[in-house]
């Protein structure tokens, strides 16, 4: 297996350089990095989580510093370090059962046993998974006077217990290494499935003859509208082209290719044609955790468009794309400026652009995403199904901890 080092370093330099498209790629590499990193970190005899949270962050943060725009890359570091907490969790309430189940087992006959009510270890979990920040019950475990609690019958005897629980330590590290990498795993499979899961809700949506509308070009949105056009569906969509990079007309493209009635219109006609539509149905880059969407330059005015025809507006995302941070956040990028060679020719305006000439100068902003504020959203549709915008953030709650919403390593502090 090549050094965790090296995959990092190759990882991070494909970040900046901009070489892997869409948050659905860069989620899923992401997660198979962090997997990588786990695999190979060494875990002490105690502290095992801190060590493997540790070690996420570090990664973490140099991935989030390749290419702050990309979200996604922060989503999945805060998910896997949701779930070493979790794991950890349950591997420390179960732990606590067998300690209660032991301390009965010394006071009571087999018989009695069955009728004493020990502490459910699930339900302490779902107790403590109701709540963003769970409680760090691993250092309880390990300060806690197991001696006290489990009698010693004789000195050789406490010297074998002695034993059995660096044992216990260590293979509780082991298993929550595993626990935490098939977790991972599941959450990688849910990355590659995302589009698959999204399209089977197309049905519920889109109805006969409805006419759709569409900007640029997403392959959550080809997925859903094909899932929905081989459910015998018939619909018209209508495709605005998004400029600069005309990215509608690849989708347009797609969708005329698999039989869909598809119109390609100007960014400036949506206004015009917006009151012959049923439905808006969008893709996002993220969705942020007040409900807003940064999406594609141009969607704001979509979704006005929608709003003033009281025409509903479905963004389509993934759970990858839940971002647990809001927009006013200092570690929110929300933007960044492409290439004013998408918007003007430099042969043409290079006399206009040049400043020195004594002349008026001419300047050339192209952003890339829109901000989309929740109020201008009627239904998020993601893999887990369809939800309104007040509803994201207990959504977001259930993938994330509070501890984890800044990904950076801490301080250590000398015990």
């Amino acid at each position: 297996m090549p050094d965790v080092h090296i995959l990092v370093n190759e990882f991070v330099n494909q970040l900046k350089k901009r070489k892997i498209e869409g948050s659905q790629a860069t989620a899923k590499q992401t997660a198979e990095l962090l997997r990588s990193v786990i695999s190979q970190q060494r875990v002490p005899q105690t502290n095992q989580a801190t060590a493997l949270i540790n070690a996420v962050r570090a990664v973490g943060e140099k991935l989030i510093a390749a290419n702050p725009v990309e979200l996604a890359v922060g989503n999945i570091a805060r998910r896997v370090l949701h779930i070493i907490r979790e794991e950890d969790l349950s591997l420390a309430t179960a732990a606590i059962a067998d300690l209660e189940l032991s301390a009965v087992s010394d006071d009571e006959d087999d018989v009695e046993r069955d009728d004493y009510p020990v502490l459910s270890a699930a339900a302490v979990a779902a107790a403590a998974r109701s709540t963003l920040r769970p409680p760090s019950l691993q250092t309880l475990l390990e300060d806690a006077p197991i001696s006290a609690a489990i009698p010693h019958t004789s000195s050789s005897g406490g010297d074998s217990e002695g034993k059995s629980r660096s044992v216990d330590k260590g293979s509780r590290g082991r298993k929550l290494k595993h626990d935490v990498i098939e977790a991972v795993n599941e959450l990688i499979q849910d990355i590659s499935t995302c589009y698959e899961q999204i399209a089977e809700q197309a049905v519920e949506h889109i109805h006969q003859n409805e006419v759709i509308l569409t900007l640029g070009s997403s392959k959550t949105v080809l997925e859903f509208l094909c899932a929905a056009k081989e459910k015998k569906r018939s619909f018209k969509v209508f495709v605005a082209e998004g400029a600069p990079r005309y990215q509608g007309h690849l989708l347009a493209k797609e969708l005329a290719a698999r039989g869909l009635q598809t119109t390609v219109i100007t960014d400036s006609a949506v206004f015009a044609m917006i009151s012959r539509v049923n439905m808006v149905i969008v893709g996002a880059h993220a969705v942020m955790a007040n409900g807003g969407v940064i999406a594609p330059v141009g969607l704001n005015m979509v979704a006005l468009a929608a709003q003033r025809h009281a025409v509903p507006f479905v963004v389509l995302a993934g759970s990858h794309k839940l971002c647990p941070l809001y927009p006013h956040n200092p570690e929110v990028l929300l933007n960044e400026l492409r290439s004013p060679s998408e918007l003007l020719d430099f042969g043409e305006f290079s006399d206009c652009m040049d400043s020195a000439s004594g002349g008026g100068s001419l300047h050339v902003v192209n952003p890339t995403f829109d901000y989309v504020p929740p109020k201008l959203v009627s239904l998020f549709i993601t893999d887990t199904g369809g939800h309104n915008p007040s509803y994201m953030y207990r959504l977001i709650a259930d993938y994330y901890s509070a501890d984890d919403l800044v990904v950076k390593r801490r301080p250590v502090t000398g015990s």
